[in-house]
């Protein structure tokens, strides 16, 4: 889903620079609540998984490939602002390093991939919490149907701005029907590797899941003597 150089005009890509300054501004003031001493390592190391995650493509359909986003990844673990930032620093060193997405096009694709990733699947994933009970399968369940939706969501939002400011001849049509039938497939990969890697964490340090947080304990070890006394 990065977007090259070239592919949206310069007033809507000029526009999307704007908003995603503006939610990396907000998303800053908001990560002073969500980080702390023992939570700041583990945003460090979503950053990095979602960095090496999105540079392996896995076969779709028809010769189609598709990446983790990581965006509602990112917000279950991490916090959602904290998302936000760090969607932001790997899709700048994407671009700036290994051209994965333009720079001039760079607010579009923090837009696209950081801020409505970030806030469709938290959303969609606190949403669910709701109505699910506190168990570990259902914040697994949850984390699933997130980051499943999160993806045709930002292809459509792509769609949107490809109808503004968009340079190619290809009819709107034609774009939205390949890009958000196409990221629904993605969107399965997607939310597969979101559940089993939330699921992992939580099997071993559920206080570390930001989404998580208050709903489940951490795991404790029993000793026989302690299991004998307590008989």
């Amino acid at each position: 889903m990065h977007v090259p150089d070239g592919f949206i005009n310069a007033p809507v890509s000029v526009a999307a620079g704007v908003v995603a300054a503006g939610g990396v501004a907000v998303a800053l003031r908001g990560a002073r609540r969500e980080l702390d001493d023992r939570t700041a390592p583990l945003a460090g190391l979503t950053a990095a998984f979602v960095f090496a995650a999105q540079m392996l493509n896995f076969p779709v359909a028809a010769g189609t490939s598709g990446h983790l986003l990581g965006g509602t990844l990112a917000a279950i673990l991490v916090g959602p602002y904290t998302a936000v930032l760090c969607m932001a620093v790997v899709l700048g060193m994407q671009a700036l390093l290994f051209a994965d997405g333009g720079l001039s096009a760079l607010g579009v694709n923090i837009t696209i991939m950081g801020l409505v990733t970030v806030a469709v699947g938290y959303g969609v994933f606190r949403l669910l919490l709701r109505v699910l009970p506190a168990t570990r399968p259902a914040v697994t369940g949850a984390a699933f149907g997130a980051a499943l939706v999160s993806v045709p969501a930002a292809a459509a939002v792509f769609t949107l701005i490809y109808a503004i400011g968009g340079t190619a001849e290809v009819p709107i049509g034609t774009v939205a029907g390949a890009m958000i039938g196409v990221h629904v497939l993605i969107g399965i990969g997607e939310a597969l590797i979101t559940s089993l890697t939330v699921s992992s964490v939580l099997a071993v340090r559920p206080d570390l899941v930001h989404g998580a947080r208050g709903l489940l304990r951490k795991p404790e070890l029993r000793t026989r003597a302690a299991s004998g006394a307590g008989a």
